[in-house]
């Protein structure tokens, strides 16, 4: 056992850190169950109600990772390596961040139809946003569950390389069926921000299985 795992093993543990992450993760939830809803929703004012709703949660998460920030800088005993706190908050506030842009670059720009992939991609990142949420419940006693942390960020890659395929079949048929310029414009960068999130989530992904690899 490496000495730093060995330390960190019979140290005392500051107990908030594990509580804010999961925070978090349900604030990415939360926003993210709500992008196939405005995804898949005509109805223009309802739509806005579900951008407000998701930045709402943007605004949540941003708060909650601001408290990880500040209870890192106050506290010298952490569950497992700072860095890695600090990464795995700050690539979920990336998520929430990209859920919101997707949502909003929909609202800006208003588009006369969205594509099918768009709602494909949405369902996609909902379904990401609960792998990592899975993930990071399974941290604080992950030495004894670490198979199921394995699978949440394995299962997590596996959407990413979905929401690959999606997005590339989303462009070549954006190109193929989309004869008003301005529309494609409009939809192949609301395509494009749907990927990024499924890439972000997939970064995120990373994280927890770097704290896997140094700490199982």
């Amino acid at each position: 056992m490496k000495a730093n795992v060995l330390l960190n093993f019979f140290a005392p543990k500051d107990a908030k850190f594990i509580p804010l992450l999961v925070d978090t993760a349900s604030i990415l939830v939360q926003a993210a169950n709500l992008l196939p809803e405005l995804f898949q929703e005509q109805d223009e004012t309802r739509r806005k109600e579900l951008g407000r709703l998701i930045k709402v949660e943007e605004v949540k998460g941003d708060k909650v990772t601001g408290r990880i920030l500040k209870a890192l800088n106050e506290n010298f005993i952490t569950p497992f390596d700072k860095e890695d706190i600090d990464a795995l908050a700050d690539k979920m506030d990336d998520v929430i961040d990209s859920i919101n842009r997707s949502s909003q670059k929909v609202l800006l720009y208003s588009p006369k139809n969205l594509p099918e992939c768009t709602l494909k991609l949405a369902n996609t990142i909902k379904k990401g946003a609960l792998e990592i949420q899975g993930g990071i419940k399974e941290l604080e006693n992950f030495k004894r569950s670490d198979k199921r942390l394995r699978m949440h960020y394995k299962e997590i890659k596996r959407l990413e390389e979905e929401a690959d395929v999606l997005y590339e079949n989303g462009i070549m048929n954006l190109f193929k069926d989309e004869t008003n310029t301005v529309e494609l414009i409009k939809l192949e960068k609301i395509i494009q921000d749907l990927e990024k999130t499924a890439n972000k989530i997939n970064n995120t992904g990373k994280i927890l299985k770097t704290i896997f690899v140094k700490y199982a």
